[in-house]
């Protein structure tokens, strides 16, 4: 279907920003840029104001696509060639005047830029480096922007872009070269890690200043990050995970993003899902993924060939602990911090704080409650002074047991939520059903 023309902006808008809803690479800037004078925006501290869908998608940026027309027909695509969908494309006057308005009004805090294929990788791709040109020189927007690198398209294009954009990405899309054969023909998993390691050595070479600043700005400094759907092919957990710690070893990236598969076209080749999106797997691989980079596990401790696929009932972090009992309880006042972050219920600041505390005195469970620990988890796995909190039987099924009594209803939760409305920039929040205190501390700590 051919660009209809003559639309509106809002019109444009409707369509673009609907037509971004399945991409969710959108995060926290993780750079500290203020604002100068003469320009608009910063990336300071939290200088995005963050907001969260129910299933966890960050939309805290404005996220649309330059158009939605494609040369290519993925099968699980909306945008794909051959679906019969209204089709829309910017301008890049008309972007950044939306950038502008909308961050003046406080509506937004930056932008994310990805787009269809227009013509070619490379037309395209000269149109994104464009719209941010222009949105950095001639409109002085100095907030933050997350962009859309386009596999296959010039290098020398993806370099000048990348010392516009604050993050970069590349969506792996699936995690093996056979699932992009099947749904995905016209890609290829060599086009895709290209542009991601020009981006990887880009990064590395500014790090260590062997490249010079480009009109004063850093190359890519929030880091690159990527995509992978969830339940799209038959790859299990344990292939998905393995493949994402490989991308972070490989190729430096700051976070892989899960996207729980929406059957969006009726096609022979793409999974029935009677039982909707796996939201729930989606959130597993997310639990896991922040285990890995932040906990110090690898992902052949968390599954295995003989168990590929995550607990569906029981966190990957307390699963692994189950299966482990032998290398618990832990005593809080001599276990080091690698140890203590093993431990469920406990997280990266409440095992700094316990490491720091006790320094200068003994701990008590009480003492643990106050640092953060969840204790409905940790009482389990830890002692204080060589006593646990009250008698606990060493026992995988006994403890399993009285751990599923929350988690059942968590599970019950994530499975039945409703939540792949691209949400309004005004909208006023009110999400049902609305996360638990504890809920909130864990998606933005990692409290596991």
């Amino acid at each position: 279907m051919l660009i209809q023309q003559d639309m509106e902006l809002g019109e444009k808008l409707a369509i673009l920003a609907d037509a971004a809803k399945y991409d969710v690479a959108c995060t926290s800037s993780g750079v500290e840029r203020k604002g100068k004078p003469g320009q608009l925006g910063s990336t300071v501290a939290a200088g995005l104001c963050h907001s969260f869908a129910a299933d966890g998608r960050c939309i805290s940026l404005l996220k649309i696509l330059y158009t939605n027309q494609c040369v290519y027909d993925c099968r699980y695509c909306i945008n794909r060639r051959s679906n019969d969908v209204p089709r829309a494309a910017f301008t890049a006057d008309e972007i950044c005047r939306l950038t502008m308005e909308f961050y003046r009004r406080n509506y937004i805090e930056g932008l994310f830029l990805s787009s269809g294929i227009l013509h070619s990788p490379d037309y395209t791709m000269d149109l994104l480096y464009q719209t941010l040109w222009k949105l950095r020189f001639e409109c002085g927007f100095n907030g933050y922007i997350h962009m859309k690198a386009i596999p296959g398209a010039d290098p020398e294009l993806i370099r000048r872009a990348g010392f516009l954009a604050d993050r970069m990405s590349v969506n792996l899309e699936l995690p093996t070269a056979e699932g992009l054969r099947t749904l995905a023909p016209s890609k290829d998993r060599k086009r895709i890690l290209t542009p991601m390691r020009q981006i990887q050595r880009g990064i590395e070479a500014q790090r260590q200043e062997l490249v010079p600043y480009r009109q004063g700005r850093r190359f890519v400094p929030a880091g690159q990050s990527t995509q992978m759907i969830v339940g799209a092919t038959p790859e299990n957990d344990y292939q998905m995970l393995t493949v994402a710690e490989a991308l972070y070893r490989n190729y430096g990236l700051k976070r892989v993003f899960y996207s729980a598969f929406v059957r969006v076209n009726d096609d022979s080749l793409l999974p029935a899902l009677p039982g909707g999106p796996p939201l729930l797997r989606e959130h597993r691989l997310y639990q896991a993924d922040w285990l890995l980079r932040f906990y110090g596990f690898g992902a052949g401790e968390l599954l295995s060939e003989r168990q590929p696929n995550f607990n569906i009932f029981l966190d990957p972090k307390c699963d692994w602990a189950l299966r482990h009992l032998e290398l618990f309880p832990v005593e809080v006042q001599t276990a080091d911090y690698n140890t203590l972050l093993r431990v469920p219920g406990v997280g990266v600041r409440s095992a700094k704080r316990i490491v720091a505390a006790r320094r200068s005195g003994r701990l008590d469970f009480p003492d643990l409650k106050r640092m953060g620990v969840v204790l409905k988890r940790a009482v389990y796995f830890l002692t204080c002074g060589g006593r646990m909190m009250y008698p606990v039987r060493m026992d995988r099924d006994f403890i399993t047991a009285q751990l599923l009594g929350e988690e059942k209803r968590r599970v019950w939760d994530i499975g039945r939520q409703d939540s792949f409305r691209q949400m309004s920039m005004f909208d006023d929040g009110m999400l049902s059903p609305v996360p638990s205190g504890e809920d909130r501390r864990s998606a933005v700590w990692g409290e596991l």
